[in-house]
Formats: structure tokens, sequence, C-alpha cells
């Protein structure tokens, strides 16, 4: 076969789009506990879930690891990360936007602009 006949199968109209491959991945939303690592926040999503025999819905709280490149999180921000490539160990996840800002960090960085 020649080279103009073979065709590859991630080339195509449905995997050709970066935003396809993008929206299957998973988000969640939780809050920012840990900032202590370079590059690196710990954020607690909180779930909601039914017992399976009693059927009451319980609160469970995880912790993920994700990569913040600008450190621009604060402990205390409530933040969208996303699902990508193991990065470390522990780290799957990427920061993707910062939802709503602590009181704590407003504060800090209005006395930092004094």
């Amino acid at each position: 076969m020649s080279e103009a006949t073979q065709t590859s199968p991630k080339m195509g109209p449905e995997t050709g789009t970066e935003t396809s491959t993008q929206a299957r991945r998973n988000e969640k939303v939780g809050q920012v506990v840990s900032t202590k690592m370079q590059k690196t926040i710990v954020v607690a999503v909180e779930m909601r879930k039914a017992h399976p025999k009693y059927k009451r819905v319980m609160k469970t709280n995880k912790k993920f690891y994700a990569h913040d490149e600008q450190s621009a999180a604060r402990v205390g921000d409530v933040v969208r990360i996303r699902e990508t490539r193991p990065l470390s160990k522990l780290k799957r996840w990427n920061l993707e936007e910062i939802v709503r800002r602590s009181a704590l960090a407003q504060a800090e960085a209005a006395a930092a602009a004094n």
C-alpha cells in the first residue's frame, strides 16, 4: 500500500478535535485544603452517597492531589479540577479554574496591595 491510502486510526473528523477528548475527562469541584507543596494543591471533594442497605444519604470526603502550575490557588478556595494523565505517584488531576476565592485569601491580597 502507498502512504496516501493508509490512514492513521487517530485521524478523522470525530477524533480530530481536542475538545472531544477533553469533554470525556472527569471534573470535580472541591475546596483547597493544602498548598504546602510546589505546584501542587490538595483538594477535598465532598460526595453524597446513599447507603446500600439503609438508603440514608451520607457525606464522604476524598482528597485529590492536583497540579497548579502558577500556584494561584489558596487554602479555602473552591476550585474545579479535571482528570489528566498521571503526573506523579499521586497526582492525576489538573487545576481547571478557581470557582470562588476564600475570604481569607481576599483579605491577604488586600493587605499585600496596601
